[in-house]
């Protein structure tokens, strides 16, 4: 059966999906001798001969491995990074398999981060709507209700409007009179600096950001730079996620 490239390297287990189509622009995988370099080729694992980097794609397949990982502030969420800061590969050296961080967390941030080789697995969780991310969220100063609530309907950023947003106070962050506030912020969506952006909208600037849960997986105790595998249980909720039908909140000029 004919299935496109990057689905089958991402199965095998050799990259993500998005890692596959650079490795395919890059000239490094070939498919019966011929170098393949358009996105969407696709290819049979039964009858073709594929080669990532020269090296044969066997058909055995790897352990399928799922980490969570409390990434620290100060740590880049790529497998590499072009000006040497520490990524988070560099905290899981330890773990056996080529590992690609499901999503990413911008580097001031800290929190849970998800790091799998199962192509899969990580290709269902970045879809829109598949699993809230919740955030523990620092601003400056105390948001008004009504300025919260245009950021629970959605607010354009990039000339798209954002998915309907879960946002709370938190007993800590409650207090009108207090400088700054703790907020709960539930996306369903991961747009590049997207919290961030979304209270400078509102001139709350965030001071700080933590993610603790996807979807079933919560931080819980992991401590900074510490990971674990992930549970069956949590594998089969995972597994289980569909996106869900959200769409853009309707504007009220409209």
């Amino acid at each position: 059966m004919r299935e496109r490239l990057q689905k089958i390297l991402a199965r095998a287990g050799v990259a993500s999906r998005r890692e596959a189509e650079r490795m395919l622009l890059e000239g490094k995988i070939r498919v019966n001798g011929e170098v393949v370099v358009k996105l969407g080729s696709s290819a049979d694992r039964t009858t073709d001969s594929i080669r990532v980097d020269g090296k044969l794609l066997r058909d055995a397949q790897p352990a399928r491995v799922t980490m969570a990982l409390h990434k620290p502030r100060g740590v880049v969420s790529t497998r590499r990074d072009p000006q040497g800061r520490k990524t988070v590969i560099d905290l899981i050296r330890r773990v056996p398999g080529r590992l690609y961080p499901i999503g990413r967390l911008d580097y001031n941030a800290e929190g849970l981060l998800l790091l799998t080789n199962d192509g899969d697995l990580a290709y269902r969780l970045l879809r829109p709507g598949a699993a809230e991310r919740l955030y523990l969220v620092k601003v400056r100063g105390a948001p008004r209700e009504e300025e919260l609530a245009r950021l629970r309907q959605g607010i354009l950023l990039d000339g798209r409007k954002t998915l309907p947003a879960r946002i709370s106070r938190t007993v800590r962050g409650g207090a009108r009179f207090m400088r700054n506030c703790w907020l709960e912020v539930g996306l369903h969506e991961g747009r590049p600096n997207q919290i961030v952006r979304m209270f400078r909208a509102i001139g709350h600037p965030v001071l700080r950001l933590r993610r603790i849960r996807i979807g079933p997986v919560a931080l819980g105790s992991l401590p900074p730079g510490g990971f674990r595998p992930l549970t069956p249980r949590e594998l089969a909720a995972l597994s289980a996620l569909r996106p869900s039908r959200l769409r853009p909140a309707a504007s009220r000029d409209a």
